[in-house]
């Protein structure tokens, strides 16, 4: 068993698609947390549904996906933010309305275009393995400018999560703010496509910092420990895919699923025994 492990890592691709799915944990991870506590957390998934349909764009144009994708998504968010706060169309609803209409663009483009000769399941449930040198480099290069980016606006994010009122009296901006993690899970969302697909990526955002918080009740605690999962949820993903043939997305997420439940029943443990004690 060492061995097939080992195995794993002398190939070149599957050291790439580590990388790679290491950094996209870990800023998915970090955003998740502030987007499950503001109530964000579904809006990843519309927004991984408008990313296939401008990949489907971007394919039919023989364009480069991450140049087509990234914009859109990044406008979508915005305009689902806007959405939610000020309009009468509710934020749920804004979020079924264009993430529908995106995944029925995209399957009329690639029908139209191809002929649906084009392999769908590699937009819906990724294809990690596939990455190029160019996509591991700009995928590495995005995750760190994310991950610094972070670290510095990590006392406005934890601001802006908790109180509103409480960071507009501090002076903080939050409207910015709220755009900033938008553009954010914008940009980690088209990267993660590749890993996950349009039907898994959100769950790469979600459920971690979900994970976290049954056990953890501070911000920092909880965000960090959500890393943890989800870097460990990741690379148990790809060592199974790779030992037991899964398709790759599909195994991470399941992976999740059970830590998810794990760390449910230890939360309610604790709290049933501290209320006893």
């Amino acid at each position: 068993m060492i061995d097939d492990i080992m195995q794993v890592f002398s190939y070149g691709f599957m050291c790439r698609a580590f990388m790679v799915g290491i950094a996209i944990s870990i800023c998915s991870a970090l955003l998740g947390v502030p987007l499950v506590l503001k109530r964000f957390s579904m809006m990843g998934d519309g927004l991984s549904h408008v990313a296939f349909g401008t990949l489907s764009i971007a394919m039919a144009t023989h364009d480069s996906p991450l140049l087509i994708s990234l914009p859109i998504v990044i406008l979508c968010s915005f305009l689902l933010l806007n959405l939610s706060q000020k309009s009468k169309l509710h934020g749920d609803a804004a979020i079924a309305l264009i993430s529908t209409s995106s995944l029925s663009i995209g399957v009329l483009v690639l029908s139209v275009t191809t002929g649906m000769n084009t392999d769908v399941c590699n937009f819906l449930f990724g294809s990690i393995l596939g990455m190029s040198n160019t996509d591991v480099y700009v995928s590495l290069v995005m995750c760190a400018v994310i991950l610094i980016a972070y670290i510095l606006m990590y006392q406005r994010i934890f601001a802006t999560t908790f109180d509103e009122a409480f960071a507009k009296a501090s002076g903080i901006n939050v409207k910015m703010c709220s755009l900033f993690i938008s553009l954010m899970m914008s940009i980690i969302i088209v990267l993660g496509m590749r890993m996950m697909g349009a039907l898994l990526i959100s769950n790469l955002i979600v459920i971690p910092a979900l994970t976290s918080m049954r056990i953890f009740k501070t911000f920092f605690s909880a965000v960090l420990y959500a890393v943890v999962i989800s870097v460990i949820c990741f690379s148990l993903g790809m060592v199974t895919s790779y030992l037991i043939e899964t398709p790759t997305g599909a195994s991470i997420v399941i992976f999740n699923i059970v830590a998810f439940i794990l760390h449910a029943i230890i939360g309610s443990t604790l709290k049933y025994v501290k209320t006893t004690c």
